[in-house]
């Protein structure tokens, strides 16, 4: 090694240990808001004794030197308290300049103060994460929802973007504050309304795609020559399959700063429209599974990158009812698709179901493309961090997630496979209620797939009419969404206020109680309805009945899964989904031999009973021991993630010891 290179290494070193010197003695007085107590003084300090080893050179260099200390140091002052203005973007472009930032000091000095820096953020994180508890006090529960870290499914401890690190690199780049107007938290709402309104047609197109078929199955099976029913039913519900392997593999590139939300969404709502035209113009029976398998895939992607937008736009308190108001669209789709496809399969040729499919599909292609804005504030951070590097020249400008996010994009791809299979098996929360939504998901695919036999075959319905039918779910759907949404909100709120205003995710649990009776209710008024062939109406209001029911299971226990451990919600999440569309897909399989053997009155009636058995035990039972259960199953996943992240971080550590040898 150089005496130049070890020289390199001393330096740094030496100011590394001068770095946390100064952070062990703060350490004691500094708050939580201020976890690393470096002021303008510890840079003065630096900056001075660069200056005092550079007495031998002439005065008036010196006093040109100190001149650009001076400037320099005002700029840090400046970061420090906040007194940049955004909106002049001249100033900033010069205040992020190399010489501004650092005055005359030579590159050999500049490099090196970089080093330390992001070293001592690198160690910061690194012992945050060895020192956080396994599990959370329920006490910051709501402080943690209204501040998640943006960093997903990682223990490391990012907040805001980094902008407590603004105060020892001057080179980070952050929002300018909270009300920062480029921040997408801090939009006009009249925008949040059209982005959200762009989000609900991204994510109507797979559940009209996942349903629109089911009208027009008697006009292709004949086409092409299909008489097993299984095959029959699978050519409707392998969409659904796919729906539970696309988000494993494409949605977690949404959440790559270099790729983002737009990006995603409007590749796979493109690839979605090629493959439902590739389904249109179908010539046989394992053409039309196979474009429907592809087109699922990327179908289902905005289903659950949607709801990362909305977190993207609105804090915790105030994404409620956008949540709300999105998650009606997955429910309603199922039911307008057949609607539609009544009509047409009565006065057109079958082919025309696709072709007006790919109409809407296309529609929503071209208007979001054009339209809609990025919202991922890693990535908005990152595009403007190279807008800068390009104004200013100073191309060490970074974010964050630049210097601290060691995960590579395999790892992460790998992560959100894995860990959602993993606690599909063993995280037991997941497993109980994860049971009842999939199996009341599976009913509601059971139910779709029938209409088109019930009412045209038993009540000698024609196809547009049938298409009809499918309008009482729909009602019971949207008035789910807002009578469930109203009840659950204030059953939380009134059990937090009970609770001393600390708020706990069982709290989401109660409104279970009368649906796990109001589901059963549903099905057995519908299947018996249909058997003794009664009204026409009775059927309806007992899908209906279901319809209604269904809303709250799933809002409740998505919120739940959402509150249980927000910084892995993803993949709970994720894996609830996984297993209720394995659900959707085998369900319709057996619809037809079913209800052939038991008709549909006890049919039904076995469904509400498994209803009854799913829905009533494991809520209460989750309601009184869930917090003891989940803590237990959470704090495995935060030990195996911090171990993981801190290899990362520790790899990232290597990387700048062997960049300072360069």
């Amino acid at each position: 090694m150089s005496s130049d290179d070890s020289s390199s290494i001393e330096k740094l070193e030496m100011y590394t240990t001068q770095q946390h010197s100064t952070h062990d003695s703060s350490s004691t007085t500094s708050s939580d808001e201020n976890p690393i107590a470096f002021t303008r003084s510890h840079y003065e300090q630096q900056l001075q004794q660069e200056t005092i080893r550079r007495e031998s050179h002439s005065s008036n260099h010196r006093r040109n030197s100190t001149s650009s200390i001076h400037k320099s140091l005002e700029i840090i002052r400046k970061s420090l308290v906040g007194e940049i203005n955004q909106s002049n973007s001249d100033n900033i472009n010069q205040e992020y300049a190399v010489k501004d930032i650092y005055g005359d000091l030579d590159s050999e000095e500049i490099e090196l103060q970089r080093q330390a820096t992001r070293t001592t953020i690198l160690n910061e994180l690194i012992e945050r994460t060895q020192h956080q508890d396994d599990t959370d006090s329920e006490s910051i529960i709501t402080e943690k929802l209204d501040h998640q870290p943006t960093l997903i499914e990682s223990s490391i401890p990012i907040e805001n973007d980094g902008e407590e690190f603004n105060k020892i690199d001057p080179e980070l780049i952050t929002w300018n504050g909270t009300d920062d107007p480029e921040d997408p938290r801090n939009w006009p709402i009249t925008l949040k309304a059209g982005l959200i309104g762009f989000v609900a047609l991204y994510a109507l197109v797979a559940p009209m795609s996942s349903s629109i078929l089911s009208p027009a199955m008697s006009e292709i099976e004949e086409e092409f020559h299909i008489t097993n029913e299984i095959i029959a039913a699978m050519v409707v519900s392998i969409q659904i399959l796919a729906w539970a392997i696309g988000p494993l593999v494409i949605a977690p590139l949404s959440e790559h700063d270099n790729i983002g939300r737009k990006l995603v969404l409007d590749v796979s709502c493109w690839m979605s429209l090629f493959f439902n035209i590739g389904c249109a113009f179908s010539k046989n029976t394992a053409q039309m599974m196979i474009f429907r398998f592809i087109g699922g895939l990327f179908g289902c992607v905005p289903m659950n990158v949607c709801a990362g937008v909305i977190s993207d736009l609105f804090d915790a308190k105030s994404r409620i009812w956008a949540l709300a108001g999105y998650s009606l669209v997955p429910l309603l789709g199922p039911v307008i698709a057949p609607v539609i496809a009544g009509f047409i399969v009565e006065n057109l040729q079958w082919r025309w179901v696709f072709y007006v499919l790919c109409i809407f599909n296309g529609s929503v292609a071209i208007i979001t493309t054009i339209f809609f804005k990025e919202t991922y504030s890693p990535t908005l951070l990152k595009r403007k961090a190279n807008k800068l590097r390009k104004q200013t020249g100073n191309q060490d400008l970074h974010t964050i997630y630049e210097i601290a996010d060691g995960e590579t994009t395999l790892g992460k791809m790998y992560i959100c496979m894995v860990r959602p299979i993993k606690l599909l098996f063993t995280h037991p929360m997941i497993v109980g209620l994860g049971s009842f939504m999939a199996f009341t998901y599976g009913f509601m695919y059971l139910m779709i797939v029938t209409f088109p036999t019930i009412y045209g075959k038993q009540y000698g319905f024609d196809k547009g009419i049938t298409g009809l039918m499918y309008i009482p779910m729909g009602i019971g759907f949207t008035l789910g969404v807002i009578i469930w949404t109203f009840l659950i909100n204030k059953s939380y709120n009134d059990l937090t206020k009970k609770n001393n205003g600390i708020p706990k995710p069982e709290y989401r649990l109660p409104m279970l109680f009368p649906t796990s009776l109001i589901i059963p209710i549903g099905l057995i008024w519908f299947g018996w309805s249909v058997q003794k062939e009664l009204h026409w109406i009775m059927p309806s209001i007992g899908s209906a009945i279901f319809a209604f029911g269904l809303v709250c299971v799933f809002q409740a226990l998505q919120s739940y899964l959402i509150d249980m451990n927000t910084k892995y919600a993803a993949s709970s999440v994720a894996a609830a989904a996984l297993f209720r569309s394995l659900f959707g897909f085998t369900f319709p399989l057996f619809a037809n031999k079913m209800y052939a053997k038991l008709n549909y009155g006890w049919a039904n009636t076995m469904c509400g009973i498994i209803g009854l058995i799913l829905g009533v035990p494991f809520p209460i039972i989750c309601y009184i021991y869930g917090e003891r259960i989940r803590k237990w199953a959470d704090g495995n996943i935060e030990n195996d993630q911090k171990k993981r992240d801190q290899r990362n971080l520790e790899r990232l550590q290597r990387k700048q010891k062997e960049r300072s040898l360069v």
